[in-house]
């Protein structure tokens, strides 16, 4: 497996224009892309900080993935993606080592990722998504 960074820290909030103005205007951080991801039902925004990215999540309909997130346990860290290389391999590999897969195939997320969730319940409670450039 080639998991190479920390690509990204994806963090659920209710108002996405109110969360870019704190880490804006609070944290001194630059949204540099706000992009709507129709299928995940869900509006994102990036800041770099460092390698890594915070991806900040705002829910385009309270019954896709975020809405119900935030419904069942509030705002804050919905997940933690890791940069790859060869996603196809690193998720065949981790199926074969027992890890319970969310997505058996990758497929396209943000800024033209190709993106695969792993179950929280085969990775310590922490929702993991892989990721990989094309």
């Amino acid at each position: 497996m080639n998991i190479t960074h920390i690509e990204h820290i994806g963090i659920a909030v209710k108002n996405l224009n109110d969360a870019i103005h704190f880490y804006e205007e609070k944290l001194g951080l630059k949204c540099y892309g706000i992009e709507e991801v129709s299928d995940q039902k869900v509006r994102t925004a990036f800041f770099q900080v460092g390698q890594t990215k915070i991806e900040l999540l705002e829910s385009t309909d309270p019954e896709g993935p975020i809405g119900k997130f935030i419904e069942k346990k509030g705002e804050g860290i919905h997940h933690i993606a890791f940069a790859t290389h060869g996603i196809e391999n690193c998720l065949n590999e981790l199926d074969q080592n027992g890890v319970q897969l969310i997505d058996k195939a990758p497929r396209k997320g943000a800024e033209g990722l190709n993106i695969a969730f792993l179950h929280p319940r085969s990775t310590g409670g922490v929702l993991m998504e892989i990721c990989e450039h094309k």
